[in-house]
């Protein structure tokens, strides 16, 4: 009898932990991957072979096929190093150029833009994406993707055309949860080719430990202003969260990720809610004070007492008015699911409570494919408790509607976009980009937790690795 019951106890412990071994062994990760290898396709529907391309590409010939000189040439060098904020508070981080934000680059439409990366003494190796910037996919600067991270002592060259004009940045992307947090970040502006007479202010958000900052100063910061003079405030958020900003002065939304918005009208009362990795431009009238969040201010001209958070926020589903589109959204070519979710599991051997899509954990997440000229739909689903602001590289999307209300506003082109636990989002856009990018969270730290997946044009191919013995790791 008690043989026996020691062989019903064995076999009852081979079947729990049987199971999770495989798991667990199904679960590594070799030391070096392609990410083609990674999950499995999804088609959205349309075709599975033939198409537009005529034979394989690499992300190294998607470049800009232009040997001019740089319009506007930078060198970037980044270091790991203790240093001063502008503020004055001394911290532990990533500079560029000495500073954290980095320089600004401002650059004109049509401009070549000709980025020099240096590392001087990051371990980890760094890269440069832009964010927001639809770069042809070479330039995008995703670590293992389409480049290697650049090594101490090493260097990265960057060229792309500025074709859009607004407010975007540019950060790491290369352990980009440790190294964006930290500091390894700055704002791209692309002017337009005629100037605006209205005051142009940048206010780049970022939190350093613990202390939300502007332009890496604490508080409120005041920019000189003549009483009644137009002023553009282009707020970027770097920060993993959202950020509420608004104004105890009428305020118009002039732009989004980049976009114009189509006849903004004034807003009175309610908060603009900026997404991780999101920009809003918006236009007051000097004197205004422009909250960002509750403990950091832009100043424009004179001062003024603090306003209350309001509880309304501007939606941008039917703000302002509508507009035609550059394409047919009715008639889409690639029908795709991008549900977030959580489940217990395995990634790369570590046990968790892990960020799902379509019910499935790194790695074994969809490779949405695209061939050029498709008209693409997500439905982005969300069910996983926490919110989170997706990111497409390389595209803007345009949202059609939310929780099954169309948009009605102005074309709300996004390229960061907030997706709250409960929602469901429609949006759409033109694959006119080919190449292979990043679509993940960017709360950076979900990100580096498997929230990540890919979209790819058949056709095209990476020869960079990821894996621990790569030295490339995106995330």
């Amino acid at each position: 009898m008690t043989k026996r019951r020691y062989l019903v106890g064995v076999l009852a412990t081979l079947a729990i932990v049987g199971p999770l071994a495989y798991l667990w062994q199904q679960s590594r990760m070799p030391g070096t991957y392609n990410v083609m290898d990674m999950g499995y396709v999804d088609h959205g529907g349309g075709p599975t072979t033939g198409g537009h391309h005529a034979a394989d590409v690499s992300v190294d010939d998607l470049r800009v096929q232009d040997d001019r000189e740089g319009d506007v040439t930078f060198v970037l060098t980044a270091r790991e190093e203790r240093f001063e904020l502008a503020s004055g508070r001394s911290v532990n981080g990533f500079t560029v150029n000495g500073t954290s934000p980095g320089p600004t680059i401002t650059a004109r439409v049509g401009e070549l833009v000709e980025v020099t990366l240096r590392n001087e003494n990051v371990p980890a190796g760094v890269t440069i994406h832009w964010h927001g910037i639809d770069v042809p996919n070479s330039q995008d600067g995703v670590a293992g993707i389409t480049q290697d991270a650049v090594r101490t002592g090493e260097e990265h060259v960057y060229r792309f055309v500025a074709e859009q004009v607004g407010t975007y940045w540019y950060h790491s992307h290369q352990v980009s949860h440790r190294q964006v947090v930290r500091g390894l970040l700055g704002a791209v502006i692309v002017l337009p080719a005629e100037p605006d007479d209205r005051l142009d202010v940048t206010a780049l958000a970022h939190t350093y430990g613990g202390v939300r900052t502007i332009n890496g100063e604490e508080g409120a910061v005041t920019v000189p202003a003549t009483s009644g003079q137009v002023t553009r405030v282009r707020v970027i958020n770097t920060d993993n969260g959202r950020i509420p900003v608004w104004s105890g002065s009428p305020y118009k939304v002039l732009a989004v990720d980049g976009y114009d918005v189509n006849e903004p009208t004034t807003v009175n009362g309610k908060l603009y809610a900026v997404p991780a990795g999101g920009r809003v431009d918006l236009e007051v009238v000097a004197p205004a004070r422009v909250q960002i969040g509750g403990s950091t201010a832009l100043v424009v001209g004179e001062d003024s007492e603090p306003v209350r958070q309001p509880r309304d926020t501007v939606d941008l589903l039917s703000y302002g008015s509508p507009a035609e589109l550059p394409f047919e959204a009715g008639a889409t070519d690639r029908d795709f699911d991008y549900r977030i979710g959580r489940r217990p599991g395995f990634v790369d051997g570590v046990p968790g409570f892990w960020w799902s899509i379509n019910g499935h954990l790194w790695p074994d997440i969809p490779m949405f494919t695209v061939e050029e000229g498709d008209v693409v739909r997500f439905r982005i689903k969300n069910s996983s408790g926490e919110i989170h602001p997706m990111h497409l590289h390389g595209h803007h999307a345009v949202v059609l509607s939310r929780n099954g209300e169309e948009a009605t506003g102005s074309p709300w082109w996004v390229d960061s976009l907030d997706v709250e636990d409960g929602e469901e989002y429609e949006i759409a856009f033109l694959a006119d980009n080919p190449g292979l990018w990043a679509d993940h969270c960017h709360n950076l730290n979900h990100a580096a937790e498997g929230l990540i997946a890919h979209l790819m044009y058949a056709g095209v191919t990476t020869p960079y690795e990821l894996g621990d013995d790569s030295g490339n790791e995106p995330d």
